[in-house]
């Protein structure tokens, strides 16, 4: 904990607030590094505004998608569990693999998505190559991988009392009614924890983009996320200081909203007794 934690926490907000390129000495320059970063850097803000248009894309179509999959999961019927495993399996698989896959996939010109747009008589879609469509792709990508929070969201499910379905049931309540009213407020525990999860996933996507653009945040800039940013300027610019600085940042950024979602659960997180309050 002490070598591989609490250490490089440390040392990474000393390095915050120094001119540091790795082969050479630490030399304290204080806040530079913030006021250049808020101030002078454009590209910070480009990474920022691209990071929170993936988030605002990517959070809450995960959510929807991934309760409708655990709701369908849910269901008793035969073979259940070869689905479950179907679901689940995009997880373990290495995301330098599977991007490479999507980049195959997706590609404008030989790729099977277009293809298939081709054969229907759609329009074919630029995809990671469009500037216009790039951030929506890899929204799209990520929900390929949904398959951990459809686990939780399962393990959610199978905790709704069967009484009180019955009891809605008996109230003349139809299956759309019992969802909205008995499993989706039992259901919110789970949610809260997977917004959370979420969010901070958001922010921390890195993998595929670098991947797929090849390092680059191309075209123009458009899949340039924050930690993208942060890696360019660590280990292209040998500017350790500046990226310790923007790591900080980034954890003020996902702890600030982490600590809205906490303040605001009372409101919407039911746990059997009451709300979380």
């Amino acid at each position: 904990m002490l070598v591989f934690t609490v250490y490089p926490i440390v040392a990474s907000l000393y390095y915050s607030f120094t001119d540091y390129a790795v082969v050479s000495r630490p030399h304290w320059v204080g806040l530079n590094n913030y006021s250049f970063m808020f101030v002078h850097d454009d590209r910070f803000w480009i990474a920022m505004k691209n990071t929170l248009i993936f988030a605002v894309m990517s959070v809450p179509t995960s959510l929807v998608l991934s309760i409708a999959v655990a709701v369908l999961l849910n269901l008793r019927l035969r073979g259940m569990s070869i689905y479950r495993a179907a679901i689940y399996l995009p997880t373990v698989m290495p995301a330098v693999a599977s991007s490479i896959v999507w980049l195959w996939l997706m590609d404008p010109q030989y790729g099977v998505a277009n293809d298939i747009l081709r054969r229907v008589g759609l329009p074919t879609i630029g995809w990671f190559a469009d500037p216009k469509w790039s951030k929506p792709s890899f929204a799209f990508i990520g929900l390929w991988g949904i398959g951990s929070a459809v686990v939780i969201f399962l393990a959610g499910l199978q905790d709704v009392p069967e009484s009180l379905h019955e009891a809605a049931e008996l109230d003349g309540a139809g299956a759309l009614k019992r969802f909205w009213h008995v499993t989706l407020p039992m259901l919110t525990p789970t949610i809260f924890f997977n917004l959370v999860m979420s969010l901070i996933g958001a922010f921390s996507l890195f993998t595929s983009v670098f991947v797929i653009t090849r390092g680059s945040g191309g075209p123009a800039d458009s899949t340039l996320v924050y930690s993208l940013l942060l890696y360019i300027n660590a280990f292209s610019y040998f500017k350790m200081g500046y990226a310790s600085a923007m790591a900080w940042v980034l954890f003020m950024i996902v702890s600030l909203a982490t600590f809205i979602v906490f303040r605001t659960s009372g409101r919407w997180v039911y746990y059997g007794g009451g709300s979380v309050g």
